[in-house]
């Protein structure tokens, strides 16, 4: 199968979350598995050519933009090494990207038209065409809505098909109708549907169309695709999600286990593996050290690797740090950035508690598994979490979670309960600060357990978040995807009524 994958950010080469983090992972399983994928972002101005061995092999493709066509160069480099190894297209434009960062600017519903509509006039140059195009976030929704018009009639697409993946609902790339013009989708006029909030059917919603036209929806995870179903969860797009349930699909996502490994991580003061564990110690020590704070190996290190925000539970946080630090006798070391409200109650309780709270206002990959290698407690008390990953290189790493059962959390973390002996991690339901101090306090008892611990932590390290079982239940939606295209196709009325 021929699968082209289209994602505003890729790691290694430009990262602002996870979803670069997935884009340079799951490829390269689907690729392993012995299928024709690849990956097309943007050429930034922070990708560097040279760095990454980016060779030109398109100098010229043409990208209808409105009433006027603009040009689009395509280089190529690659992910992955062995039967691993992935092609990687950038599309390169001095307008749209020769740009330090990556979004937040004026025009970025421009940019990323301009980008998958370059992505689909590549394969035509290449003349390589996919039997499926995988599309993520808002920034590539509009190619499934293409596809069923623009392109309707053009027979290098008439029978691809199209697989949508919304990581978070929270970013849906909400335009005016200017950017229908551009896209070349105003005759359409705005897409509407009767249950949506009234504003949302007068504005454009690039997820909304994403969802729409797709040919299958998926999700990061399984408990979240049930969540996007309510108004709780469902950011307004609930209604057409339950309209369109039997495409919808959850999927939780994997880690790159050779980036994130252990035994092998040169970022690390001390390797180790399950047969090594005892090597953590020295990893805690060292990160003390480096924090500042004594070294005591008695002394339960939680650790936070995260965005600075409500939406990542540190409203919760904030009403427990004082009684997590003075009744518990925790250290805490926090590492990220974000509200700047969070900035000072963090820098203050810093200068309340010296000797335990270390707190670093940045974003530090290195740093970040140096956390992760040497916490024995891994907080991540998210409001809502699609999927996330910070919890899983944790577990990978040895560190036991406490997290808020949503998304996929509660798909990772299976509660431990001393009644029955199992789970690797601890969680809890109810979204307040009592239920989350109730789950520490239940996990700083198990750590004065030893025994009790150990088993704990072998069990996070032997939990497998590799990407193998996940690319195989992506190709499964590809060709579910493939299937349904070629049945009779749908009206514009089939997908929503028209304004």
């Amino acid at each position: 199968m021929k699968i082209l994958y289209l994602s505003a950010e890729v790691v290694p080469f430009a990262k602002t979350g996870g979803l670069a983090d997935v884009a340079g992972a799951l490829p390269k399983a689907i690729r392993a598995l012995g299928h024709d994928i690849r990956v097309v972002m943007p050429r930034y101005g922070r990708v560097d050519v040279e760095k990454f061995g980016l060779k030109r092999v398109l100098d010229a493709v043409n990208v209808p933009m409105d009433e006027r066509v603009e040009q689009a160069a395509i280089l190529e480099g690659s992910i992955g090494t062995g039967a691993t190894e992935t092609p990687v297209y950038f599309v390169d434009s001095a307008r749209y990207f020769d740009r330090q960062g990556i979004y937040m600017y004026p025009d970025d519903a421009e940019r990323f038209i301009f980008f998958s509509r370059a992505a689909l006039e590549m394969c035509r140059a290449l003349d390589w065409r996919p039997d499926v195009i995988h599309c993520n976030e808002w920034h590539t929704a509009l190619l499934p809505n293409w596809l069923k018009t623009v392109y309707r009639a053009d027979p290098a697409c008439a029978e691809v098909a199209t697989l949508y993946t919304a990581h978070n609902l929270e970013y849906q790339g909400v335009f005016g109708y200017r950017v229908l013009e551009i896209a070349g989708l105003a005759e359409m006029g705005y897409i509407a549907h009767p249950d949506v909030a009234p504003d949302l059917n007068y504005v454009v919603d690039l997820m909304a169309r994403g969802l729409l036209f797709a040919d299958i929806i998926n999700t990061v995870s399984e408990t979240y695709a049930q969540e996007i179903l309510t108004p709780e969860y469902g950011q307004r797009l609930d209604p057409i999600l339950r309209d369109r349930r039997d495409r919808l699909f959850g999927i939780l996502n994997g880690i790159d286990t050779e980036l994130y490994d252990p035994a092998t991580d040169p970022h690390i003061a001390a390797q180790f593996d399950l047969n090594r564990i005892a090597a953590r110690g020295a990893n805690k020590a060292a990160l003390q050290a480096e924090a500042g704070l004594p070294t005591r190996g008695d002394v339960p290190l939680v650790g936070v690797v995260s965005r600075l925000t409500d939406q990542k539970g540190f409203d919760l946080i904030s009403a427990v740090a004082d009684p997590l630090i003075q009744q518990l006798g925790c250290q805490f070391v926090v590492m990220g950035t974000g509200e700047l409200r969070y900035h000072d109650m963090l820098n203050a309780l810093a200068a309340r508690y010296p000797e335990q709270v270390k707190v670093f206002l940045t974003f530090n990959r290195p740093l970040e598994q140096r956390i992760y290698a040497s916490s024995d407690i891994f907080l991540m008390p998210s409001r809502f979490e699609p999927c996330g990953l910070n919890q899983m290189v944790a577990m990978r790493y040895g560190a036991v979670p406490v997290v808020h059962a949503v998304g996929g959390l509660a798909d990772s973390v299976a509660d431990y309960t001393p009644e029955t002996g199992l789970g690797n991690g601890f969680s809890f339901v109810r979204y307040d600060p009592m239920a989350l101090y109730t789950a520490l306090v239940r996990a700083v008892e198990a750590y004065r357990h030893r025994d009790l611990w150990a088993e704990l932590v072998r069990r996070c390290m032997m939990t497998d978040f590799s990407w193998d079982r996940s690319a195989e239940k992506y190709v499964d939606l590809y060709h579910r995807a493939l299937a349904i295209r070629r049945e009779a196709p749908r009206t514009l009325e089939d997908y929503a009524l028209r304004r």
